[in-house]
């Protein structure tokens, strides 16, 4: 079995010249942690995760660890300017992805290894897919029910 047999085709993706706030609406309305990022072309340019929004807000550990006060209270409104930060200055540019044609157990233990709960799909580096550890768990699961 491979990739291309169990990906999903429907992918929600942002921009980098959109705003974070693109994404957050996305997150919350659709229930996703995440949306990989494409250009006009389709190309896979990055990826964007509730971590890397949040990230953004949280101090550096030298700040928190400091003798001086970080106010805590305040990340509330940090976290309202991030909303109007391009994706594109958050996003993760070294992205990892896997071919349409990958064993569906290659790419399981890619996401594995990398500890990705979902990796997006390339063909000649344009976005066609995503896939996820639970789709290779009930592709899997389905062939050895149906053997």
């Amino acid at each position: 079995m491979q990739v291309q047999d169990i990906m999903a085709t429907s992918v929600k993706t942002v921009t980098p010249e959109q705003p974070v706030k693109d994404i957050a609406i996305m997150m919350v309305m659709d229930h996703i942690s995440g949306a990989p990022v494409v250009d006009d072309d389709n190309n896979l340019v990055g990826i964007i995760s509730e971590k890397d929004i949040l990230q953004h807000m949280f101090p550096k550990l030298d700040e928190v660890m400091s003798d001086t006060h970080f106010d805590f209270e305040n990340m509330e409104h940090n976290y309202k300017d991030t909303m109007n930060v391009k994706i594109g200055d958050l996003m993760t540019k070294e992205v990892a992805s896997i071919e349409l044609s990958m064993p569906c157990l290659k790419a399981a233990s890619t996401m594995w290894l990398r500890k990705f709960r979902r990796i997006p799909v390339t063909h000649n580096g344009k976005l066609v897919g995503i896939v996820s550890i639970g789709d290779v768990h009930r592709a899997i699961f389905k062939s050895c029910m149906t053997s």
